[in-house]
């Protein structure tokens, strides 16, 4: 197996994986960053969503060879201590509720507002309406990516 070079949360790191080992078990079994979710397994739910060169992606459908070289961060690198501004107004706005996919909607969220400070309704909803949120929170979701945006999280 080769080792690939990967830059995790800021900290460079080696793994030695098979090549097309899915980043999403790179991060969870080899590196034991367990904040990214495995749902699905296909791309679709959203859970093991975490940034690679600051897009949003889907870690269960990136395979270790195109993770090679790039910059990850996962929801263990947004902040140590939750005090990240999308962390704030999820807690704010008390948006998780069984939280298994609010990792990858986290991550999300933080993607949107880098690429749109201030997104609109519609732009929120493209992004949420992308992952599977079986306790249907997301309606405090689009008003938690509001309040981060607005600089409302305490």
């Amino acid at each position: 197996m080769p080792a690939f070079q990967i830059t995790v949360n800021g900290r460079r790191r080696s793994v030695d994986v098979d090549a097309d080992t899915p980043l999403l078990w790179v991060l969870r079994d080899t590196l034991g960053l367990t904040g990214t979710k495995f749902g699905c397994g296909q791309g679709i739910c959203g859970s093991c969503t975490v940034h690679l060169d600051g897009k949003a992606v889907r870690s269960c459908q990136v395979p270790a060879k195109e993770a090679a070289g790039a910059s990850i961060v996962t929801i263990e690198g947004l902040s140590k201590d939750g005090s990240h501004p999308v962390q704030r107004a999820w807690i704010e706005e008390d948006v998780a509720q069984c939280g298994y996919c609010q990792p990858g909607m986290l991550m999300s969220a933080t993607a949107l507002l880098s690429a749109h400070p201030h997104p609109t309704d519609g732009q929120i909803d493209e992004v949420i309406g992308d992952h599977i949120c079986r306790c249907g929170t997301y309606p405090r979701i689009r008003k938690a990516i509001h309040r981060a945006a607005e600089g409302g999280a305490k």
